[in-house]
């Protein structure tokens, strides 16, 4: 059985990926905290008796949460335990029937 060695030059390369994945979350969490405010600013100055400065709030803090979900590898639903215990069944099989 072949076993996989993960060299310096791989490491360094995903965790400059990570980085990249990193400064891209947070430039788009900043923007977002910063247009916020702007909103509510608007929605308030404008004289509007309707909030509708919920909408692309709620909108974009969802589009936030799924940034952050891909950043940060977490899944609730097919995370990476889930991925791991699959490949491992499907290999196992795959050997059994050839």
């Amino acid at each position: 059985m072949e076993t996989f060695k993960i060299t310096q030059e791989t490491k360094l390369k995903q965790a400059k990926e990570h980085v990249e994945k990193l400064k891209g979350f947070y430039a788009h969490l900043t923007v977002y905290l910063i247009f916020v405010p702007i909103f509510i600013g608007i929605n308030i100055l404008g004289g509007s008796n309707f909030p509708w400065a919920i909408f692309p709030i709620v909108g974009w803090g969802i589009g936030i949460a799924g940034h952050a979900t891909e950043t940060y590898n977490w899944s609730p639903f097919f995370g990476k335990d889930w991925e791991e215990q699959k490949i491992k069944e499907f290999m196992d099989s795959y050997s059994e029937t050839h």
